[in-house]
């Protein structure tokens, strides 16, 4: 990120918001190179023993150690760095393939990708992406909140140089498309997720649930399939009684909660929900279309039950995140409703929880003081919460960020790739798989708290979660405070 004087961002800012690039300058035509060392050394011992550029080995690698260690004043670090009054951040619009950011009438802390019939492993632009949020209007204003149900169409690619020889570059520079439908809530949203039930004939577009964990304590399912399918189908109205819940789950009698997960085992439509008293209920969606919620809890946390995440690969485990700094592994078939492990993870509150769905083995945690890391569950025994014995380690942790972390995803079909959002205003992009070897090590040296894990830094203000498109590579919606962006780095 580089720091710009508030006079001269403003034009900037109004294209980045608009998803196009700001018009760059032309560069002076380059001269022809001269050889500045020709003649100089008569043998090919000589020019060995002075180096390419005619000066010894030991002084050339000194000085480029120097400058690689020589960093930019005007390069910010976000959670290092803090900006001086008038002053903006402009991000590198280079780094990017694709950027769009847009604003809500209320801030909406938790949003979801709705999977569409458009076809996966989309490529080409223009873009189109379906999602859902859900708002946190102002005290008092608690009539005003509603869950958003948008179509963003027409997202096109950030221009290039060399968009000519490309087949897909005829879509640039469109203006973006933004369609919202509203459900009325009467609460704010502190979490929200959608699934798809299967589709019961390929002319028919696939039902699509929200689950929507409310500061109220209740959860509310609602269908959104007809507001989804007024996008695409000219003159379709909604009814007063479409937008009413399915289902209005009150088992959490009132305390709010943030936990919620569908189950990806379960088609036909499994719910976890986990409240501020360390509650975790199960609501099962029955053969007649309606929904049945266990009155007996999972407990053992002894703090909020933070998040909540069904293991992608056995249909009757989950894993929970509490304020108490533990993770547990639960067996919803166990009668005792008791965990089947539990590891202390933190001293802080376990915010967040993602798990890989390439590696089952692989569980990803963020907690309040802004660690995150990667768990291996075959360390994770039993014993481990029974006895003395040392406690299992993380494969990886970072604490790059200073501030707690809100949103920890793994990528959909990467399992090296992970994003993670902070309280510091970033989402930042992590590859697991680099090492670096001697050379890099000494290269690096210099450069302090900086992991070469770190792929990517994308500021956005107040960012609080964000998510990969799973027909999109690489694309991610993030949503917070300041509203949503959507975009793609050419990194990933």
């Amino acid at each position: 990120m580089a720091k710009r004087p508030a006079d001269d961002t403003e034009q900037e800012q109004e294209a980045v918001k608009n998803g196009s690039r700001p018009m760059e300058i032309d560069q002076d035509e380059a001269g022809e190179f001269e050889d500045e060392y020709e003649d100089e050394f008569e043998s090919e011992d000589e020019v060995l023993e002075a180096g390419v550029d005619g000066r010894p080995d030991a002084v050339r690698e000194a000085e480029a150690k120097e400058d690689a260690m020589d960093v930019d004043q005007d390069t910010f670090i976000p959670g290092r760095h803090k900006l001086s009054a008038g002053e903006t951040l402009s991000p590198d619009l280079s780094t990017y393939e694709l950027l769009h950011t847009l604003e809500a009438p209320w801030p909406c802390l938790s949003c979801d990708i709705v999977p569409d019939q458009l076809g996966s492993d989309r490529r080409t632009y223009p873009a189109t992406i379906y999602s859902v949020a859900g708002t946190q209007a102002a005290r008092g204003r608690e009539k005003d909140n509603h869950i958003m149900v948008m179509k963003m169409s027409s997202l096109s690619r950030m221009e290039r140089d060399n968009d000519d020889e490309d087949e897909d570059s005829d879509d640039e520079g469109s203006d973006p498309i933004l369609e919202t439908k509203s459900i009325p809530m009467t609460s704010c949203t502190n979490r929200i997720r959608t699934h798809q039930l299967p589709q019961s004939t390929s002319a028919k577009p696939p039902t699509t649930l929200t689950a929507a964990m409310t500061e109220s304590g209740q959860v509310l399912i609602h269908d959104i399939t007809p507001h989804l399918t007024s996008f695409d189908t000219p003159g379709t109205t909604i009814t007063p009684a479409q937008n009413k819940p399915v289902c209005t789950i009150r088992a959490h009698k009132a305390t709010e909660g943030y936990a919620l997960d569908w189950s990806p085992m379960i088609p036909e439509g499994k719910l976890l929900t986990g409240d501020g008293s360390g509650n975790i209920f199960v609501t099962t969606r029955t053969q007649g279309g309606g929904f049945v919620t266990d009155t007996t809890p999972f407990t053992g946390h002894r703090g909020s039950v933070e998040e909540l995440q069904w293991s992608p690969t056995e249909k009757h485990v989950f894993a929970s995140a509490s304020s108490d700094g533990a993770v547990k592994i639960w067996d919803v078939r166990s009668k005792s409703r008791k965990a089947a492990v539990s590891v202390q993870v933190s001293k802080a509150d376990v915010n967040v929880l993602s798990w890989s769905h390439q590696t089952s083995h692989l569980l990803a945690s963020g907690a309040d003081d802004g660690e995150w890391a990667v768990w291996d569950l075959r360390q994770w025994k039993p014993s481990t919460s029974l006895s003395s014995e040392k406690k299992p380690s993380p494969v990886a942790s970072f604490t790059f960020h200073k501030e707690q972390i809100t949103a920890v995803e793994w990528h959909p079909t990467d399992d090296s790739i992970v994003l993670v959002c902070s309280g510091d205003n970033t989402l930042t992009l992590w590859d697991l798989a680099v090492e670096l070897d001697d050379e890099e090590s000494r290269d690096t040296a210099g450069v302090q708290d900086v992991p070469p894990q770190l792929l990517f830094v994308h500021y956005m203000d107040q960012i609080k979660e964000a998510h990969w498109h799973p027909q999109i590579p690489g694309t991610i919606m993030a949503t917070g405070g300041s509203g949503f962006g959507v975009f793609k780095t050419i990194s990933v």
